[in-house]
């Protein structure tokens, strides 16, 4: 019998703890300053002068609580849920926008493509749920690179929210995850919002007709230990080997994306 996927409100609970814990919020923060995280009031983190260890972990601290008071269903609910926006079959948009990747080059999604395709990952720094799969996420795009599926991580988020969602802090995730892909900013958000997307991670994966065939989450457990379903695994095993892909749509658990706002149009 399958194990059953931890609840959402179970997985929210760990990812608070996890996020105070790991990084020695108890130890560095009162009790009053550590209650206050926890309680996700929504309030803006502060942001530190000089980008250090300890800013880090208390944006990550309040991503976490903050996050966590958004409910989500689990993948298994949704495996079979109709989603806005891209639908399968469908050309991804913006495939020629130039973004800046963490090597200062400029890269699109267009010039990443290979044979088979192109995986197309939207994440950030900060949230609780993209640190939990980054590391996944990292093995995956540096294998199926050398498998023929281009990869692309983009980061749409506004750091004005989160300062470790900045550029710096980007080539230092990269570097620390060793990312063989580039990992670019969409500088206007206009990206993600062309694709529809809406939590970070959510990952989308083209066929070499830009087309989409996969659209959601990395596998069904933010615990590597406890995966009992690899989504996107999968489907890029489908796709280089000319298979159907099943599930081609699954709903994506995470942060929701900070978008920056659009420029206001001058009459």
């Amino acid at each position: 019998m399958r194990m059953k996927t931890k609840n959402t409100k179970t997985l929210r609970i760990e990812f608070v703890l996890a996020a105070l814990v790991a990084f020695g919020i108890f130890a560095c923060k009162s009790e009053s300053e550590a209650q206050a995280h926890a309680s996700g009031s929504g309030e803006s983190a502060s942001q530190p002068d000089e980008p250090g260890e300890s800013g880090e972990a208390a944006q990550v601290a309040q991503a976490g609580a903050t996050e966590a008071n958004t409910e989500e269903p689990t993948v298994d609910e949704a495996e079979d849920a109709d989603a806005p926006g891209m639908q399968i079959g469908d050309t991804a948009p913006m495939l020629d926008e130039a973004m800046r990747n963490v090597d200062e080059s400029q890269v699109s999604i267009r010039s990443v493509a290979q044979e088979h395709g192109t995986l197309v990952v939207f994440t950030c720094n900060h949230c609780p749920y993209s640190r939990a799969w980054e590391q996944r996420i990292a093995e995956l795009g540096n294998t199926y690179m050398q498998r023929g599926v281009g990869v692309i991580a983009i980061n749409s988020n506004d750091p004005a929210m989160f300062a470790i969602d900045d550029f710096a802090p980007m080539q230092e995730r990269a570097a620390s995850l060793g990312m063989n892909f580039p990992y670019v900013v969409d500088s206007t958000s206009d990206v993600a919002r062309a694709f529809d997307a809406q939590k970070t991670p959510e990952v989308y994966l083209l066929d070499a007709d830009m087309r989409l065939v996969y659209r959601g989450a990395v596998d069904d457990n933010t615990e590597a230990g406890d995966v009992q379903r690899h989504f996107l695994r999968d489907a890029l095993d489908a796709l280089i080997e000319g298979r159907p892909i099943d599930p081609a749509e699954t709903r994506a658990i995470g942060c929701s994306i900070k978008f920056r706002d659009p420029p206001v149009e001058t009459p």
